[in-house]
């Protein structure tokens, strides 16, 4: 379908990128509506003119009303309101995502839905140290990156039709890869750095440090503020990626090491030289 303001978005999820995207329809002629647990993240909402209605109960009158649902929820707690309430979704809607993990949610739920609707998966490469949709802000997805992930089960229309939503949200960089480069992907890039910065923040005790450190320090660990509950999830829900790549990253750091310990100056500024190179691709 070709979204116009005549379609209706329910946001299911109402945190910071669940907010953020109600916000972004919003901004941009939409009705949209919402669904959340907490009344007060929907008053909020409300009062600030974040979503135009919501409930903090899954009504199937409600749910009904939209032809788009967009899931912000932890990858368990959505699997478990598809097989729930997935009869509640209305002939020809179109569901989409924001997980942040994909081949073990992805065909699960696409194999609960009927045929009559449709899930195209995505993910918005954007987010912040924060939490709830009091920080929510459109902005957060200008200049960043969206992925979307669809299999064999689904029709080019409504690939276009999340591949429009990037749009419709301005993500500067729109991607379509399978659930599986997906996965590797975020191993690597999301899910190995933020385990980088736990484990930096682990090594010492850090309050006084505070007191004299600076930029270098600051950047590699600002992810280390981390929603513990939903990283592990993500951690053990691609466990066998994330390993491979904690691997990786094992290697790359003894053979530094060992170049330290042997004063190889050559190897140590070859990785260096490299590390410059490859970062200069990320600047462009």
């Amino acid at each position: 379908m070709k979204l116009t303001n005549n379609h209706k978005i329910l946001i299911v999820g109402l945190g910071l990128i669940g907010g953020s995207y109600a916000e972004g329809f919003t901004s941009k002629g939409f009705e949209v509506g919402a669904i959340t647990k907490e009344q007060s993240s929907i008053d909020f909402a409300l009062e600030k003119g974040i979503i135009k209605s919501g409930q903090n109960v899954v009504d199937k009158d409600y749910v009904q009303q939209f032809n788009v649902v967009v899931f912000a929820l932890y990858p368990k707690v959505f699997i478990e309101w598809i097989k729930t309430y997935q009869d509640y979704f209305k002939d020809g809607t179109l569901i989409t995502d924001v997980t942040g993990i994909k081949s073990s949610i992805v065909y699960e739920i696409q194999s609960y839905l009927k045929e009559t609707v449709e899930f195209v998966p995505a993910h918005p490469m954007a987010g912040k140290e924060v939490y709830g949709v009091e920080n929510s802000n459109k902005d957060i997805f200008k200049g960043a990156n969206y992925i979307v992930t669809p299999t064999d089960k689904n029709t080019q229309e409504a690939i276009d039709t999340v591949v429009e939503i990037g749009q419709i949200l301005d993500f500067k960089r729109i991607s379509i890869i399978t659930p599986e480069e997906h996965d590797e992907m975020i191993g690597f890039l999301s899910q190995l750095t933020h385990c980088i910065a736990v484990t930096l923040m682990n090594c010492k005790e850090s309050r006084h440090l505070v007191d004299y450190t600076g930029d270098s320090f600051r950047d590699l660990t600002r992810i280390a503020r981390i929603n513990e509950d939903m990283w592990c999830e993500l951690f053990l829900m691609n466990k066998k990626v994330l390993l491979d790549q904690m691997d990786l990253f094992i290697e790359e750091f003894i053979k530094l090491k060992q170049a330290l310990e042997n004063e190889d100056v050559e190897t140590i500024k070859e990785m260096m030289r490299l590390s410059t190179l490859r970062r200069s691709y990320f600047d462009k």
